[in-house]
């Protein structure tokens, strides 16, 4: 008798019926809308022209290190206004002063380079350490073709970073020690023999 079930035809379990009204889908189709939608978004160079123009894409200047140099500092923070509690009880007060490394570590280091020196500083950098393009005295901070170059994400030095860390000159590997951060400069014409390597 199982013999005669696996031998059964099975073409009649693998058919459908309908049971039931139908309709036809009323609903556009998604992919069909994406295209269409995207095919109107506006071009953004003729928008905003290109990248190199855009104030996001500015990096903060910095000049050519001259000597291997190492200095840290102490990144105190101090406060601009009242740290409450939702009760309204003042936990920290306006003006108190503190090393945020006292409380968090800073688990990779910034490598901050010129535009010529991304070779160095791709062997310079560990996996997880942050790459920061500064402008130099010949411009070329392109950070989204330098990553598309270097298949490794390559950020733009801001002013904010710059005068918090008292940067001067790069190259430069800031790196925690501590409860400081210790800022390493090294010398840009031996980075760029190096990277000629």
């Amino acid at each position: 008798m199982w013999l005669g079930a696996l031998m059964a035809p099975t073409g009649a379990l693998a058919d459908t019926s309908i049971i039931g009204r139908t309709w036809p889908i009323a609903e556009p189709d998604a992919l069909t809308e994406i295209e269409g939608r995207s095919a109107q978004i506006p071009d953004m160079k003729a928008a905003f022209g290109p990248s190199s123009s855009w104030s996001a894409m500015k990096a903060a200047p910095l000049g050519k290190a001259r000597v291997d140099r190492q200095r840290s500092i102490v990144p105190f923070y101090t406060l601009d206004q009242d740290i409450a509690l939702p009760d309204g009880q003042v936990l920290y007060a306006k003006g108190t002063t503190f090393n945020p490394l006292s409380y968090v570590s800073l688990p990779q280091r910034l490598v901050v380079v010129h535009q010529a020196e991304l070779d160095w500083a791709i062997r310079a950098a560990g996996p997880a350490d942050f790459i920061l393009l500064a402008a130099g005295p010949s411009g070329g901070t392109d950070p989204i073709a330098a990553s598309e170059r270097l298949k490794r994400p390559i950020f733009l030095l801001e002013e904010h970073i710059k005068a918090r860390l008292g940067l001067t000159v790069a190259p430069v590997i800031v790196a925690q020690s501590g409860q400081k951060l210790v800022l390493t400069e090294v010398d840009a014409a031996k980075a760029a023999r190096k990277a000629s390597r």
